[in-house]
């Protein structure tokens, strides 16, 4: 019966992952493709760990599989947040389904030393 949870919970997980392979390729601005990369691919991980931990069954081996998945919900929202900063400042477009640009807005996107660039 474990089994068949773990293998359920794999393919969950993979799933996800390939819904972030698919937003990569689908969508059309550099924010868009970063949240699919992010969110889904994320979350794929979880669920995958969670089935390691359940098939591995030692409190360990467990703990170890938690540092990763707590190391990857530190890094990867810091690392899609230096990435759509960067964008910005590039003057990468905001894509068509875009509804407004708050750090245009509100300027809060300048360099150090207060220039645009």
């Amino acid at each position: 019966m474990i089994d068949v949870v773990v293998a359920a919970l794999l393919l969950v997980g993979s799933v996800f992952a390939m819904l972030a392979g698919v937003g990569l390729h689908r969508f059309e601005s550099v924010y868009a493709r970063m949240h699919a990369a992010t969110k889904p691919a994320t979350f794929g991980l979880l669920i995958v760990l969670i089935a390691a931990a359940i098939r591995i069954g030692e409190a360990g081996d467990a703990a170890k599989l938690a540092l990763v998945l707590l190391l990857q919900f530190s890094t990867a929202p810091i690392a899609a947040h230096a990435v759509a900063r960067a964008a910005h400042r590039a003057g990468e477009p905001m894509g068509s389904t875009a509804v407004m640009d708050d750090l245009a807005e509100d300027g809060s996107d300048r360099g150090l030393d207060g220039s645009d660039e």
